[in-house]
């Protein structure tokens, strides 16, 4: 029957039709799950087209062993079909892609845990999708047949495709980064999307991500405690909320004077909080300015963060028990140090595990483990909540209900009309994160605390707000105002203010940069020690100004300065004493 299916087939030609019932049956594991993020508008075409590409690779096997096609389809299905079971059942939980930041939690969740899991986000439906998913399988199985070419033909269509998905990748990378470990690590993020990869590359990753974390940890609790340490509220119950904002620029929030009302909520709030309007970010990226942001680091002494307690530990040294909650991605390679502050607080609450961060995540999650936090029985707390915030790809960081802004109303004439949508996303975005951090405020408030809450952002954006236009995003090298200028929001509480001062009429133009914030929080949470700077506090007075610096701390050539203009300080300072680094 072979030899006749054999001689057949070369006969009439390849068999073009067994040879893609092949591939349908390889792709539908990766595929069902990335045809749903596509349908759902979860993420963008990327994980998709990687997905479909890299299937094609089991079909190199098919066409050097055809008498074995069905045995050797059905073990690797099985494979990929539990693989694929993982990957759709958290899309059915959480409309998330699969990553390596879910494999961090199965690793570090317990059997209780597990179950309680189950337990919570179990439901009936996904009995007869997982049976659907399982019996369309089946039946794509039973449709394989062999597919026969002469040996050396086999040999060179199935060495072709193997080149093709991984050599010719692979070599690409390995060329574009001059180096094998990089190009094999952006050969993986090329490959994640597809089963089982996606287990074996987040696996690979979460070890190495674990024992850089670890590395950092390490380091972290070898630094010695600050001395000499006193809290004048040491006899007080007392909580203490920091909320780290995302690519916000404060041009763009109402509340800072755009014309546009995207902080309806936090207008509303205004006469309750003190608005600081001439904060900037050091660093126009997350991970570089949280680095100075959250220690003692600044742009003078960079490495700070490395040998002095961050803010975290400088709390937990105060008595205070810590809470940490994200929702940005926090087990990657680029995010090891927000992940490592994380780790350095009592609790942590993992909310993004999605593998692209350009996805549906949306910072309401926050608010019940916020909630949660705020009921915990601990009388001194410290809660630091960290927002996506207007994060970068902007359409993905707010539900429908918020997508306000849609034509030109109060949209600069220069912004053209294929720029447009870009820029209305982002103020609806904006205006989403105004309703997360009030919420925030308002929960705060009723929870009845001793305390104050203060957000920032760690850094702003240029969605075509500078000259001409024409600008998106954050790039150090040609810096622009919009990329560093951000919000700076304090609220406290009733009983708060009855003992402390909090008349900041006369600070809130004060120019400053969040490289100092440590200094301004251990100021306002009554905190002092060696080494505390008053005069890097915003709201001492002892404050003093110093030149706005920015910029690669380790850069050795000096940047053209940036144009500061839409600063507003109360004298505005000689643009020689606005320095770039």
């Amino acid at each position: 029957m072979a030899l006749f299916q054999r001689s057949s087939s070369t006969e009439k030609g390849f068999d073009w039709p067994g040879f893609l019932w092949l591939f349908l049956f390889f792709w539908y594991f990766s595929g069902i799950t990335q045809l749903l993020i596509q349908l759902t508008g979860t993420s963008g075409f990327t994980g998709f087209r990687q997905a479909f590409v890299m299937s094609a690779v089991w079909l190199a096997p098919m066409l050097l062993f055809p008498k074995q096609t069905r045995v050797m389809a059905a073990v690797i299905g099985v494979v990929l079909w539990a693989c694929s079971m993982a990957s759709l059942g958290y899309f059915f939980i959480y409309q998330q892609e699969f990553s390596q930041s879910v494999i961090f939690i199965m690793f570090e969740s317990n059997v209780a845990e597990a179950g309680e899991y189950m337990t919570q986000y179990f439901a009936w439906w996904m009995v007869p999708a997982f049976l659907a998913h399982t019996l369309f399988a089946y039946f794509l199985w039973t449709r394989l047949r062999p597919v026969y070419l002469p040996r050396g033909r086999a040999l060179v269509a199935a060495t072709a495709i193997v080149v093709a998905v991984v050599g010719y990748p692979l070599i690409k990378q390995t060329l574009r980064t001059g180096s094998l470990a990089d190009g094999f690590e952006k050969f993986e993020t090329r490959i994640e999307p597809a089963v089982p990869w996606q287990m074996a590359v987040a696996y690979h990753r979460y070890l190495d991500t674990l024992a850089g974390m670890q590395d950092m940890l390490t380091s972290a609790s070898q630094v010695p405690p600050l001395r000499n340490l006193k809290d004048s509220t040491a006899n007080q119950p007392a909580t203490l909320v920091l909320v780290i904002g995302e690519s916000t620029n404060r041009q763009r929030m109402s509340l800072y004077g755009y014309p546009r009302q995207t902080t309806p909520e936090l207008d509303k709030l205004k006469d309750q909080l003190a608005v600081f309007d001439n904060v900037i970010t050091p660093r126009p990226y997350t991970i570089e300015a949280l680095q100075q942001v959250l220690t003692f680091a600044d742009e003078e002494n960079p490495d700070l963060y490395l040998s002095t307690p961050s803010l975290v530990r400088m709390m937990k040294q105060a008595g205070y028990k810590t809470f940490w909650i994200t929702n940005q991605q926090t087990m990657t390679k680029r995010n090891t140090m927000l992940t490592t502050f994380s780790e350095q607080a009592d609790e942590q609450v993992y909310l993004n595990n999605n593998r692209n961060q350009n996805a549906a995540q949306y910072d309401g999650d926050v608010i019940e483990p916020f909630n949660k936090a705020l009921a915990d029985a601990a009388p001194r707390k410290l809660i630091v909540v960290h927002l996506l915030g207007t994060h970068m790809s902007y359409q993905y960081r707010y539900p429908s209900n918020f997508d306000k802004f849609q034509d030109r109303n109060g949209v600069p004439a220069g912004v053209r009309d294929d720029q447009l949508p870009t820029y209305n996303s982002y103020d609806n975005a904006v205006l989403y994160n105004d309703f997360v951090v009030s919420s925030l405020i308002k929960d705060y408030a009723k929870s009845d605390p001793n305390g104050f809450l203060l957000y920032l952002s760690d850094h702003g954006e240029d969605v075509f707000d500078s000259a001409g236009h024409n600008t998106l995003g954050r790039n150090e090298a040609k810096p622009t105002a919009p990329m560093y200028t951000i919000p700076f929001i304090a609220w406290a509480s009733p009983k708060w203010r009855e003992s402390h001062d909090w008349n900041f009429v006369d600070d809130l133009d004060r120019p400053y940069s969040s490289s100092h914030l440590i200094h301004t929080w251990a100021d306002l949470a009554g905190l002092s020690f060696d080494g505390l700077d008053r005069s890097k506090s915003l709201v001492s007075a002892d404050f003093k100004a110093r030149p706005l610096m920015i910029g690669d701390p380790y850069a050795r050539e000096q940047k053209a300065l940036i144009d500061f203009s839409l600063i507003k300080p109360k004298v505005k300072p000689d643009p020689a004493e606005v320095v770039v680094k």
